[in-house]
């Protein structure tokens, strides 16, 4: 903004606004004209004073002098008029002097970045070691020699606990990792990024619009994620080439699929199971695979009531699978994964990072991966990833935020993803968009980013170790599951399945 400007038209020269003559001006008395007496003798003016007296002649009566006027008086009163001129002055330069010392003792420091200050920044992370985010940091470093980073991979178990509790007595990380549904969780401490971080045209832009959902409330973005995964569904090829079978792309195949790959012994027993699904507590991801067919019926897991009908429906189909003589599943079952591992089940539902788990535990075991089924005309998937945030409580926000902005940018990504590949067969799948292409080829990885871009989220998610709303969503969602498989009603099931989920949401302030 410019400052004010305005223009003083000059007027005629005048002092103190009236017209005043010289006398006035100067306090000067006009010479004396000569003038005659009564006698006819010219009287000598003033200026003739002096050739009298020098001839002997009486000098001339002098005028009367004038008494001076009150302002006058006033004026010769006043014998000092500079002191009060360098009073003013001097007044003048202490006020300056003290509104330039309070601007620069308590103003400026907001505005200069002061590059001498060492200021230590601590992060919390859960999955990476330090050897993976360490090129990162010391590149951050090099550009801000007076940030140092200070690099701590926290277990998972407590995790949650163990950040809010952190956090709220002052001592917890200035930026951390947390999972996507959280938010509700952290909201009183999770600083909204500004826009030199990154703008919300980038942010939706660059990254999948699931985390629009997640990570954007009331038009602030809560946090930037350095990776994205999706549930996919891992297919176990020996047993699917000896049936002669492809992998399913519909439910419809999905479930010809799962019945012809089962195979019982003569009592009945599932000796291998087609899918792991029906059961809940040996069935890894059950609360994702429900929230999968949950998105897939229109069923809002938020708001189940709206849409009861559905909601039960969803459940019936997904306890059909452990239920009856065609059972595919029971829960006398091995826990799913160490059930895929083994070779004794044909499908698997999981996350990128199952692979690894997987291949640990059988390294010779030959699967592939492949996007979920889907029902007629439609790609709905579901989501479960983390995110790095900057707290609220920091004392070096400013620090933090620089340090996020450079972690979750494209070049960082791209290190990060390299330095997890020297260790094992691939790294996290790229958060950002514009990485997905380099990953197209990569067959362990691509379905999942493929998902990513028609992928919803759930508070029915699993393997965040959160005690909190994860936790206690699943519980009344594991309580349904078991009422219908001891034969209860569905639609009573999803009723109290409801009102359980009305209560925790509403605890969490949603």
């Amino acid at each position: 903004m410019l400052p004010w400007y305005y223009t003083i038209d000059m007027e005629e020269n005048t002092i103190f606004g009236q017209n005043q003559s010289n006398q006035q001006i100067f306090g000067a008395v006009p010479p004396q004209q000569p003038q005659e007496n009564q006698t006819g003798i010219i009287q000598p003016s003033v200026q003739d004073t002096t050739q009298a007296n020098t001839v002997g002649a009486p000098p001339p009566p002098q005028p009367p002098l004038e008494t001076p006027s009150e302002s006058q008086q006033n004026n010769q009163g006043n014998s000092f008029p500079f002191v009060k001129t360098i009073l003013k002055i001097f007044l003048g330069l202490i006020v300056v002097g003290t509104l330039f010392f309070l601007f620069y003792i308590f103003v400026l420091p907001r505005f200069i970045n002061n590059k001498n200050e060492k200021v230590t920044i601590t992060y919390w992370s859960l999955w990476e070691d330090q050897k993976v985010i360490q090129p990162i940091i010391s590149d951050f470093q090099k550009q801000n020699p007076n940030i140092t980073v200070n690099f701590v991979k926290q277990d998972s178990k407590k995790y949650r606990e163990r950040l809010d509790t952190r956090i709220r007595n002052g001592t917890g990380p200035d930026i951390f990792r947390f999972h996507n549904t959280w938010y509700p969780m952290l909201s009183s401490f999770l600083a909204p990024l500004p826009s030199d971080v990154i703008t919300a045209k980038d942010f939706k832009s660059s990254f999948y619009a699931v985390t629009q959902k997640d990570l954007v409330k009331n038009g602030a973005i809560y946090g930037i994620p350095l990776e994205i995964d999706t549930l996919a569904l891992y297919i176990n090829t020996d047993i699917f080439q000896a049936a002669g079978i492809n992998p399913p792309a519909t439910w419809e195949e999905f479930i010809n699929d799962a019945r012809m790959i089962t195979v019982k012994d003569e009592k009945g027993k599932i000796k291998t199971a087609g899918v792991a699904m029906g059961a809940y507590s040996n069935v890894v991801h059950a609360p994702d695979i429900i929230s999968l067919l949950f998105a897939q019926n229109g069923v809002n897991p938020n708001n189940i009531s709206a849409n009861s009908q559905k909601a039960a429906e969803t459940l019936d189909f997904y306890i059909a699978f452990a239920q009856g003589d065609g059972n595919i599943w029971d829960k006398t079952q091995d826990s799913s994964t160490l059930a895929f591992s083994r070779g004794n089940l044909g499908m698997y539902f999981g996350y990128s990072w199952d692979y690894f788990t997987i291949k640990a535990m059988n390294p010779n075991l030959k699967f592939k991966i492949v996007a979920v089924p889907q029902l007629p005309d439609q790609s709905k998937n579901i989501a479960s990833y983390w995110v790095e945030g900057v707290s609220g409580k920091s004392k070096h926000q400013k620090e933090a935020m620089l340090f996020l902005k450079f972690l979750t940018n494209k070049e960082s990504a791209e290190k990060i993803y390299t330095e997890t590949s020297k260790t094992r067969d691939y790294g996290e799948p790229y958060a950002r968009v514009d990485l997905a292409d380099s990953l197209k080829d990569n067959s362990n990885i691509s379905p999942f980013l493929l998902q990513a871009r028609s992928a919803t989220s759930s508070f029915f998610v699993d393997a965040t170790n959160d005690d909190g709303i994860n936790s206690k969503c699943n519980t009344y969602l594991e309580n349904a599951v078991g009422s219908i498989l001891d034969n209860g009603s569905s639609e009573t099931a999803v009723q109290t399945l409801s009102k359980g989920i009305s209560q925790v949401l509403s605890e969490y302030g949603q």
